[in-house]
């Protein structure tokens, strides 16, 4: 038996996203659709300081059990709070369509960032402009599922 969701979860206090999560949520991921088709997950993660649990919508594709999510917030020069996250706390609460589980997060290292890398960009061509925007390497992040 796997733990149950986090309680109280937060949703992103950003209109669009918060508009992306409610109808995330409503259909069972069926909706939004997001740029290209590109697939969506709810990630929820714990504050790494103020520890709420604190869900938004990401671009996210199955690689193999895992999924894969990009830190990029379009290029901006610091990596997006959810990530900060994550690094601290590493357990993360994720949707997919209307399954949801526990994984564990862990940044894509210099072996496997590459082809994970290009896997994302192949869903969102964008991502390869908002590197290019940016100084800072941009993370993919891998959430492994629990057992």
């Amino acid at each position: 038996m796997t733990d149950p969701a986090p309680s109280p979860i937060h949703d992103s206090e950003q209109g669009w996203v918060k508009a992306q999560i409610d109808e995330y949520v409503a259909t069972d991921g069926a909706e939004p659709g997001f740029r290209g088709g590109a697939p969506l997950v709810l990630v929820t993660t714990q504050g790494a300081k103020s520890g709420k649990w604190r869900r938004t919508c990401l671009i996210g594709s199955s690689d193999g059990e895992d999924i894969v999510i990009v830190a990029s917030v379009g290029g901006a020069p610091k990596h997006p709070s959810w990530y900060h996250n994550l690094v601290k706390n590493p357990r993360v609460w994720v949707q997919q369509g209307a399954d949801t589980f526990w994984t564990v997060a862990h940044t894509a290292d210099a072996a496997e960032k590459p082809r994970l890398w290009d896997k994302m960009v192949g869903l969102f061509p964008d991502y390869a402009n908002y590197q290019t925007k940016t100084d800072r390497q941009i993370p993919v992040v891998v959430l492994v599922r629990e057992k």
